[in-house]
């Protein structure tokens, strides 16, 4: 069986390494890491993943751009929000404009592989 492929967008590289590490464990393949959402849109169209974790509050524009966009480009894109808490008016809107789910730090194991198996299933 393939396995599924998810890019990660965070622009904290602790946070992208530890949902890396719990991903790759979990039997998943990480085909790419965006700091900012200008990598994260060209790297969705790059690698066409199955799934994209997300992180709202990016360095160069929002999380809720970069969604946009990729919704945009790829319509059936499976799009995880990351958020921290505090942040529920974005997520909100976010998943009016298309994102699958969200996942709020900090984040156990558990519940990102739970989110994330979720969404694949679908």
């Amino acid at each position: 069986m393939m396995k599924k492929r998810i890019l990660i967008v965070d622009d904290s590289f602790y946070m992208r390494t530890m949902l890396k590490n719990m991903l790759t464990d979990a039997g998943y393949e990480v085909v790419g890491e965006a700091p900012n959402g200008q990598t994260a849109l060209q790297l969705a169209r790059e690698t066409n993943p199955d799934l994209i974790t997300l992180d709202v509050i990016l360095p160069d524009n929002t999380g809720l751009d970069v969604l946009k966009g990729i919704k945009k480009e790829q319509p059936d894109m499976k799009v995880i929000i990351v958020s921290a808490v505090g942040q529920e008016v974005i997520v909100n809107e976010a998943v009016e404009n298309g994102a699958y789910s969200y996942i709020v730090k900090p984040f156990s194991e558990e519940k990102v592989l739970e989110t994330v198996g979720n969404a694949l299933k679908e």
